[in-house]
């Protein structure tokens, strides 16, 4: 890896991926939304064709929780699935020999097998609430292996699961669920509300990993010569929503009751990631999750005071 194009720099998951290289000593090679579009198919191919890099990292993509899946279905098929054909197809025309393409665990269907295997792709019905964003990463997932197959190069995917860390997105409506509820329960201590009330039940389960070390893991599968078509990245364990509401509010120093609304939608009952492929090549995660969560708080309040949080 002598230079490497990490699309989607500025998102969270972009951050980490150039702190990342930054410490590997590795030159990296990024463009604003402003420089490049990214949706825009002759301008992928000129910037990949005229920079050269010879790794591209895909991190770019429209990305939301429940709410915003829900809303705007066209907008996150339509923008994830023209984003991954412009820098693969960009990529192979650039004669760029090795691409990493960064997926999502909601590829795989509502009612896997838990914890979910790398092989149940495809094999059952897609949870309704993010079947857009989940048809585009497995269109993205495909095309790295058919190219692989059809051209030989090294194009191959990672499936990380839910993510949290410094960066994230904090909007209201659109947020994932952690930095929902980060903002949800400081607004709650700053106004001395009596209560905070989540979406859905609280009993769904979920995995979080911490952004820095999905970077890890990214660096490591770049490493190896022959890595798999696709791999879970995740940290092998999980939680109730309505215990993690407990964890950021104790995280967060909020004290007052936590109620549920099982009116709104829990999205699939359980997402677990079987890590153990992965695992054999000789990556784990690091970072405990309440380490990760004090630091993710931090970070919020610092971004907040500087007027640089993505609300």
């Amino acid at each position: 890896m002598n230079k490497i194009f990490i699309s989607g720099h500025r998102g969270m998951v972009g951050s980490a991926l150039i702190r990342k290289a930054t410490a590997l000593g590795l030159e990296t090679l990024v463009a604003t939304r402003n420089e490049l579009d990214l949706t825009n198919q002759a301008d992928v191919f000129d910037f990949l064709k005229t920079n050269a890099p010879d790794t591209v990292i895909i991190a770019a993509a429209k990305v939301g929780g429940i709410h915003a899946n829900s809303t705007y279905p066209a907008d996150f098929i339509y923008e994830n699935l023209t984003i991954a054909a412009n820098l693969i197809e960009g990529s192979r025309r650039a004669g760029i020999p090795r691409v990493l393409f960064l997926g999502s665990s909601c590829i795989y269907p509502k009612m896997a097998p838990q914890p979910m295997p790398e092989d149940c792709l495809l094999s059952s019905p897609l949870e309704v609430t993010n079947e857009a964003y989940a048809i585009a990463k497995i269109a993205g997932l495909k095309m790295c292996q058919h190219y692989r197959a059809q051209h030989g190069l090294l194009y191959h995917s990672a499936m990380p699961t839910n993510l949290y860390g410094p960066g994230d997105n904090y909007h209201a409506e659109n947020s994932h669920v952690i930095p929902a509820l980060i903002r949800r329960f400081h607004e709650a201590k700053e106004a001395n509300a009596p209560s905070v009330t989540i979406w859905g039940t609280g009993t769904p389960c979920r995995e979080f990993l911490h952004t820095d070390d999905l970077a890890a893991a990214c660096f490591h599968l770049l490493s190896l010569p022959n890595p798999p078509d696709w791999v879970n990245v995740g940290t092998g364990s999980d939680l109730t929503i309505l215990d993690l509401a407990k964890l950021v509010a104790k995280t967060v120093g909020y004290s007052g009751e936590i109620l549920t609304d099982p009116s709104k939608p829990d999205g699939t009952p359980k997402k677990l990631l079987d890590i153990s492929l992965i695992q054999s090549t000789g990556w784990s995660p690091e970072i405990p999750f309440d380490t990760g969560l004090i630091e993710a708080y931090r970070d919020f309040k610092t971004s907040l005071a500087s007027g640089d949080a993505r609300l």
